[in-house]
């Protein structure tokens, strides 16, 4: 959600006349992320999210915004793309695919309690039934076949114990993707990228109240235990200091309770739950490690520490 590319206030106004949306009142860029170029808009109608897409062509697109219409359409929490007069849900801006889409209440949670786990489990699991009849087909683009197209260009930047462990573990997941068990799991369009600040939470009095789930631009249908391992990797472990990627296991407990509430855990999901932490901490460490060392350039781009997922990674495998 860095800004790669810059918005004047006429493009901006040029684009909210075909909606019925109100008039401009206010706007600013979204300095966090490193994939699209996102602002908040702010109408006489309400708040909204305007998103350029840097990378994700127009004939991709259609499967993201879909399925967030179509998640919100079956009460996923969720941003819900902005019709214009016309109909259209995708748009274009500065020369950029965009689309517009409301905003979600609340904010990122940095240091979520076993509550928030439990609560976001629930809506995961909400969220992988609710897309049985969606019919996109978009494949996960950071999955094993990205990981092979990719570890050969960041290979040259790593030290030998950390190319020792990328090909091991790339040859791991190649093999346990090739198993029975590993081909027979539920699978359906997931996140694939439900980070703590790709969740919001309003704090009430009676505890945390999901605001939805934003960033929809890394989902692909992959495993529904993929795309909880992503979480687990994320919210069940303690990020300070002194973290070396242990999980929190009343955290983890917490998030399966929660998604198990709504849906249950098949025998090969759970057999299949270690490999997937693996692989989900694989994933983050490769793309991380491509964009620490192969950054693109942006007006507010910071990229993340890639030294953090292989700290997880190494922990998993243990």
């Amino acid at each position: 959600m860095a800004v790669f590319t810059p918005v004047p206030e006429g493009s901006l106004r040029s684009l909210l006349s075909q909606f019925d949306c109100g008039d401009l009142v206010g706007f600013e860029g979204i300095a966090s992320g490193i994939e699209n170029t996102n602002y908040f808009v702010d109408t006489t109608a309400g708040r909204f999210v305007l998103t350029l897409f840097e990378k994700l062509t127009a004939a991709q697109l259609p499967f993201y915004l879909e399925l967030m219409r179509h998640l919100a359409d079956r009460g996923v929490a969720c941003p819900k793309p902005m019709a214009d007069r016309s109909g259209a849900i995708l748009h274009q801006c500065e020369s950029k695919p965009a689309s517009l889409a409301t905003r979600l209440k609340g904010q990122w949670q940095p240091h979520p309690s076993p509550a928030h786990c439990k609560t976001l489990g629930a809506a995961i699991a909400s969220a992988h039934l609710a897309v049985a009849d969606y019919p996109g087909s978009q494949p996960n683009l950071r999955g094993l076949a990205w990981w092979k197209q990719t570890v050969p260009q960041i290979l040259p930047f790593l030290s030998g114990p950390q190319a020792d462990l990328i090909r091991d573990e790339l040859q791991a997941q190649s093999d346990f993707a090739a198993q029975p068990i590993a081909q027979s799991l539920p699978r359906g369009a997931v996140h694939a990228d439900l980070f703590r600040d790709n969740v919001l939470f309003e704090e009430t009095p009676a505890g945390p109240r999901l605001g939805g789930f934003i960033d929809f631009y890394f989902a692909g249908v992959d495993s529904f235990v993929f795309d909880l391992a992503v979480a687990a990797n994320d919210w069940c472990i303690p990020q300070d200091a002194a973290d070396d990627g242990s999980l929190l296991q009343t955290h983890v407990d917490a998030l399966l309770a929660g998604y198990e509430s709504v849906r249950p855990l098949s025998d090969a999901e759970r057999h299949a739950w270690p490999m997937s932490l693996r692989a989900a901490a694989y994933r983050f460490w490769v793309s991380r490690l491509y964009d620490w060392h192969l950054p693109r350039n942006a007006a507010m781009l910071t990229p993340k520490d890639p030294s953090h997922f292989e700290r997880v990674l190494r922990k998993r495998r243990t």
